[in-house]
């Protein structure tokens, strides 16, 4: 069982074709508090592999990928540095 935190950031990309949850991602995640949780909602399946991706890329930590009770994910990201 993995903690699930409370998102310090929610980033809705719903409907949005990768890369654009990534780039969203890329641009907002400085702006909350190191070690806090991003939580992306994205529904495009690419995502789902490259957020976790991205994360181990940019030395980021993928806390968790839960699925949304209308279809897609909330990809949690903790803030590394």
């Amino acid at each position: 069982m993995t903690e699930v935190t409370q998102p310090a950031l929610t980033i809705d990309a719903l409907g949005k074709k990768c890369p654009i949850p990534i780039i969203m991602l890329a641009e907002q995640i400085n702006y909350v508090p190191l070690n806090a949780v991003v939580a992306v909602l994205a529904d495009d399946p690419a995502a789902y592999n490259d957020v976790p991706a991205w994360c181990r890329l940019k030395s980021h930590r993928h806390v968790g990928s839960y699925e949304l009770p209308g279809g897609g994910w909330a990809i949690h990201v903790r803030r590394n540095y």
